[in-house]
C-alpha cells in the first residue's frame, strides 16, 4: 500500500467498474455520475484500468474526492507524476492485492474481487454480458448496484 491508508476505514466506499466497450451516450452518463459523486464525501475505489475508468480517475484527481486505486500488478516503484498531488493531499491510496509484475486476466480478476470485497456499493459504467466482469458482478448484491448503461 502506498498513500493514505485511513481511506480503507471510510464507510460507504463506492466501486466503479466498466467494461472496455461502451456507447457514447453511456460515457456522458458516467461523466455526469462522476461530477455528482465528487461533490460528496464518498470514497471511489476502482482499478481505473478501462479507458472510461481512466477518464473518471482524471476527473476525480481534480477534485477532493477520496480515491482508492487498486492495481492488477505489484505496486509501482515510482508513483506516476499525475498522482503526486493527490498522494500529497492524502486523497489517494494505491493498493495491490497481487505481486505479479504485469497485469493479466487472472490478476485483474483478483483485483476486481478485492474491489468488490472492500466496497459497500457498485456503480457500473458499462457491462459486456459476455465479459469476465459480468460473471463477477453477478456475485454482488443486486440492490447495491447502479447500472449507468441501462435506462
Amino acid at each position: 500500500m502506498s498513500g493514505n491508508k485511513k481511506l480503507l476505514d471510510l464507510p460507504n466506499k463506492v466501486a466503479f467498474l466498466s467494461s472496455r466497450t461502451i456507447s457514447a451516450s453511456v460515457v456522458l452518463k458516467c461523466y455526469d455520475w462522476e461530477t455528482a459523486i465528487r461533490e460528496t464525501d464518498q470514497c471511489i475505489i476502482s482499478g481505473f484500468q478501462s479507458p472510461l475508468e481512466k477518464d473518471v480517475l482524471k476527473f476525480l484527481l481534480r477534485s477532493k474526492a477520496p480515491i482508492i486505486l487498486v492495481l492488477a500488478r505489484k505496486l509501482w516503484e515510482t508513483v506516476p507524476n499525475e498522482l503526486h498531488d493527490a498522494m500529497d493531499a492524502g486523497q489517494l491510496l494505491i493498493v495491490s492485492p497481487v505481486s505479479c509484475n504485469r497485469a493479466s486476466i487472472a490478476s485483474a480478476a483478483i483485483r476486481n474481487h478485492w474491489i468488490l470485497a472492500n466496497s459497500s456499493s457498485l456503480v457500473i459504467g458499462s457491462l459486456d454480458p459476455n465479459g469476465h466482469l459480468a460473471k463477477l458482478v453477478s456475485t454482488f448484491p443486486t440492490e447495491q448496484i447502479i447500472r449507468l448503461d441501462t435506462h
